[in-house]
């Protein structure tokens, strides 16, 4: 029995050796895995530090050649051309959602970011240009090249530049909101001014009837078929866009909000609209957002005694198939709106910055 027991202890000492050397060898294979993922996160790191730091110095070479140019053809009066001096960005606001207070920002930012703001007067406030005229504004803007870059704004339906001809497109940008509210406001506007020209005259100044009342009473004025605006600004030129309730003219204006337009906001949403232009065209909007939060032009023009709508408005109102496609349209802008943002924007309205950047660069030079 001692003889078997001592033979038996060797064998288990080795054993236990080889457990304890596995476990040795296990752990050091963890410690080198964490090592080696500590390392590889390292390096991420560092390769989106470089990547921040390369952009941050093509962004501050270019600012500074457009600075530089600036100065350059005020001074000696020859132009510099910098890859952003040929921007064209128009705003073809659709009335009431808020869009003289975005211009104002874009107004007072003018001289400091070094480009122009041209406003679009229409003759009788069409919104729709003869063919004619259609292919003077578009040869206008495209070939002035003393006015860019430029942002131009009125109140004009989508122009499609790709039909005339040339080959520089502008970028499209604009506001909506909710139809009903859009014409709320429209209405009491007429009666009551704002308090952008207060002492201007309007069209049915005097006029006391509540936009409740005139729903009651089925006047023209409150007439559903007037909630047909946004959809036929976007959707353009075409007649059939001012057709009220054309279900074509509400999927081009889709068509074109997601393929012609950089962003769409929302009159709700005005500081974010113009902090996610900030963090995307900083040529034109670089430090809007703190313009639009803190200067005097925010919230420049309110409509005055402006009465909210009854239940019962809002229900007649809301049987109206022109404004269920007007709805339609105003919840597809929103939806697009909210992804952009979101992708776009932290909490504090900031720029979340390049998330990209590029490697395994061929050949290397």
């Amino acid at each position: 029995m001692t003889l078997r027991l001592c033979r038996s202890m060797p064998v288990n000492k080795v054993l236990i050796s080889i457990i304890a050397a596995a476990c040795v060898i296990f752990g050091y294979i963890s410690y080198l895995e964490n090592q080696l993922a500590t390392i590889e996160k390292s390096r991420r790191k560092l390769e989106l530090a470089v990547a921040k730091l390369q952009v941050d110095r093509v962004s501050w070479s270019h600012n500074q050649a457009v600075k530089d140019g600036w100065t350059q053809e005020e001074n000696t009066g020859l132009s510099v051309t910098n890859p952003d001096d040929n921007m064209i960005v128009i705003y073809n606001r659709v009335p009431k959602t808020g869009s003289t207070s975005f211009v104002g920002v874009a107004y007072d930012l003018c001289k400091k970011n070094k480009f122009n703001v041209l406003h679009l007067n229409v003759s009788k406030n069409s919104h729709v240009l003869s063919l004619s005229d259609q292919m003077r504004f578009v040869r206008n803007i495209t070939g002035w090249t003393a006015k860019k870059p430029a942002i131009y704004h009125g109140h004009l339906a989508f122009l499609e530049f790709d039909r005339f001809g040339v080959q520089e497109r502008p970028i499209y940008i604009n506001l909506i909101r909710d139809p009903l509210e859009r014409l709320i406001s429209y209405y009491y506007f007429l009666r009551n001014g704002d308090d952008f020209r207060p002492y201007l005259k309007r069209s049915r100044q005097g006029n006391k009837e509540t936009f409740d009342e005139c729903v009651e009473n089925d006047s023209s004025d409150c007439d559903p078929n007037n909630l047909w605006v946004q959809v036929p600004f976007f959707c353009g030129q075409k007649a059939e866009c001012w057709e009220e309730g054309s279900q074509w003219a509400l999927d081009m204006a889709k068509h074109h909000l997601v393929n012609n337009y950089l962003v769409v906001g929302l009159t709700e949403q005005l500081p974010e609209f113009v902090a996610v232009l900030e963090a995307t065209l900083p040529r034109f909007f670089q430090g809007a957002t703190e313009k639009f939060l803190t200067g005097s032009k925010t919230h420049l023009r309110k409509t005055a005694k402006k009465i909210p709508p009854s239940k019962a408005t809002i229900k007649k109102i809301h049987q109206s198939p022109v404004w269920k496609m007007e709805d339609e349209f105003y919840q597809f802008a929103k939806q697009q709106f909210e992804f952009i943002k979101e992708r776009t924007l932290n909490k504090d309205l900031e720029d979340k910055g390049q998330l990209f950047f590029f490697e395994k660069i061929r050949p290397r030079r």
